[in-house]
């Protein structure tokens, strides 16, 4: 019995890194290095480098630089479209690193469909709203998209390290605000093509 509540609480921690991963590549990853070098979580054992110093340092200035060139008008927008494979990779890794005691091809599988899975729906979902306000405002609200995000990343980062069952609740919630949001914008594209 507490094998399984450590695994769904390793999973959940998971997710809710992946879901993180959606609104910043970067800052998840960090945040999981730097409760990793100081004990806080445990992580699998081929992904212990995560919480070394170097992987802190290296994950630290990546996040410092990420953070940064989304307040940069035209390049934020260029980003997303690299962060978005990137961010399906980066949701994968921390679930595959965080998740305990189970099959590999059940961690692989689960760590590709939610982790991944989360981590680019909501990371499109990021892409869409800052291409809209882009092409609403001219950019000039992108500075405060840019800082919801990393806010969001932040926050849920937080609370799946401390609070999986919380953060689990917070990526439904997120997920389904996701899917109303591609449902509305699909409806309002499709009025606009008839």
């Amino acid at each position: 019995m507490l094998e399984i509540s450590e695994t769904l609480i390793s999973v959940f921690l998971g997710v809710g890194l992946a879901a993180s991963v959606g609104f910043r590549v970067f800052l998840p990853l960090f945040i999981l290095s730097l409760s990793a070098y100081f004990g806080v979580i445990p992580l699998n054992e081929s992904w212990q480098w995560v919480g070394s110093m170097s992987a802190l340092i290296t994950l630290g200035l990546a996040t410092v630089l990420e953070i940064s060139a989304y307040y940069i008008p035209v390049f934020d927008n260029l980003l997303d479209t690299i962060a978005v494979p990137l961010a399906a990779i980066a949701g994968t890794a921390v679930v595959v690193s965080t998740a305990a005691n189970l099959d590999p091809v059940i961690t692989w599988s689960l760590a590709i469909i939610a982790g991944g899975g989360t981590a680019t729906a909501i990371k499109g979902s990021s892409a869409t709203t800052r291409a809209a306000s882009t092409t609403t405002t001219g950019g000039l609200a992108n500075p405060i998209v840019s800082t919801v995000e990393t806010g969001s990343a932040t926050a849920l980062s937080v609370v799946a390290i401390f609070l999986p069952v919380l953060a689990i609740v917070l990526v439904v919630v997120i997920l389904v605000g996701v899917f109303f949001f591609f449902k509305k914008i699909r409806s309002t594209f499709k009025s606009k093509v008839e």
